[in-house]
């Protein structure tokens, strides 16, 4: 039976970060699954500059007990690596880890941050891609520490553990994959398909502070005051699902991974473990508002064309607003369809070729980006 940890965490306070830690640690005994000689890499969430007070990046607090308690099982040899949104580029990395807080924390910890931006192919087993190109210090790892962030997300409804390891394909190759995959559900499925490619991980969740709404950078910070941990990722977003207070069905990795035997069915086939009764202590999240459902595949055959242009129709979309846009051309370099350009330093949206992955808003750091719907009488 899969075991996930729970503990509360009222802030990132050092002290209550380091006990919370220390407990996740006891509790699921992963000092089994630690040695002193391995090659550990830090893998935490860092889309983007920002503050580590907005919520949209992992907290360097949580990733700075980690290694603590990695330093104290007599690990050396610990590496923070990330690749973000956009190019995969030294000085990019520089200014992201600063950002972020990590650059502070590797100083105090004595750990490397990486900026290799070389990266290589791994195989795997999977049912969509058989090979993903990763960053070399995660092919180089012989343990992955994915400390995630607890976000809805506009596109795959939950940024948790398994998406996360996303971060392990090198910059601009991220728009490339959701161009080859632009369906929600060839996307979640080559999602698991890179989890499984990778060397051994145990995933943290960040959730003392987390995000609700149109994450992952674009929703509302929310109090949860929790820190979750398990060795199981697949187990732990399962999890994660009952944190936001959504049936499992709703976030395609997790049901996918019910489906491929990843994953139990339900929470009573996983063991709870540290403050199980604080699981919904949250409240439900406000959904992100790109939540769709696909219903044409209900119709009658000869009707589906037509539904499936209503439901396209209907569908959410991205939309600049323009008062607030710099013309930065971040949301154009992210865009895997090339379908956004900038003109009078304003971006503009290309609709006809627009696949819908809300990289743009998930890249935009003024968050001039919406999520709209179209009313059915404008059709």
């Amino acid at each position: 039976m899969p075991q996930v940890s729970i503990y509360k965490t009222p802030s990132y306070d050092p002290d209550q970060m380091q006990k919370a830690v220390l407990a996740h640690f006891k509790v699921l005994d992963l000092a089994r699954l630690i040695q002193p000689e391995q090659k550990i890499v830090i893998k935490p969430n860092l889309l983007m500059k920002r503050n580590p007070q907005d919520a949209v990046t992992t907290h360097p607090a949580l990733v700075e007990a980690i290694i603590r308690q990695l330093q104290e099982l007599g690990v050396r040899d610990i590496t923070i690596a990330e690749s973000g949104g956009g190019p995969y580029a030294e000085p990019l990395l520089k200014s992201l880890y600063e950002t972020c807080g990590m650059t502070a924390v590797a100083r105090r910890c004595g750990v490397q941050l990486n900026f290799d931006t070389g990266s290589r192919p791994v195989e795997g087993g999977g049912q969509v891609p058989r090979r993903f190109t990763v960053i070399n210090p995660v092919a180089d790892a012989d343990l992955v520490i994915n400390v995630c962030k607890l976000k809805t997300h506009c596109m795959t409804y939950l940024s948790g553990a398994v998406k996360n390891l996303f971060g392990c394909i090198p910059g601009l190759m991220k728009p490339e994959l959701h161009m080859r995959y632009p369906e929600k559900e060839d996307f979640c499925r080559m999602l698991l398909d890179l989890s499984a490619a990778l060397p051994p991980v145990i995933s943290f969740v960040d959730a003392v502070e987390a995000m609700e709404g149109d994450g992952p950078t674009g929703g509302r910070k929310k109090q949860v005051g929790l820190t979750l941990c398990s060795a199981d990722r697949y187990a732990l977003d399962l999890v994660n699902a009952a944190v936001l207070g959504v049936e499992p069905a709703q976030i395609i990795t997790v049901r996918q991974s019910i489906e491929r035997g990843l994953c139990p069915d339900s929470l009573e086939k996983i063991e709870l473990l540290g403050h199980p009764d604080a699981l919904t202590q949250a409240g439900p999240f406000l959904p992100p508002r790109s939540k769709q459902t696909d219903f044409s595949s209900q119709f009658p055959k000869p009707l589906r064309p037509l539904a499936q242009r209503v439901v396209r129709r209907l569908s959410p979309r991205p939309a600049i607003r323009q008062k607030d846009c710099i013309g930065c051309g971040k949301c154009a370099e992210s865009c895997p369809a090339h379908t956004i350009q900038i003109a009078d330093r304003k971006a503009q949206i290309r609709y006809q070729s627009c696949i819908r992955c809300f990289c743009c808003h998930e890249m935009c750091p003024q968050k001039a980006v919406d999520i709209r719907r179209l009313g059915i009488f404008n059709l």
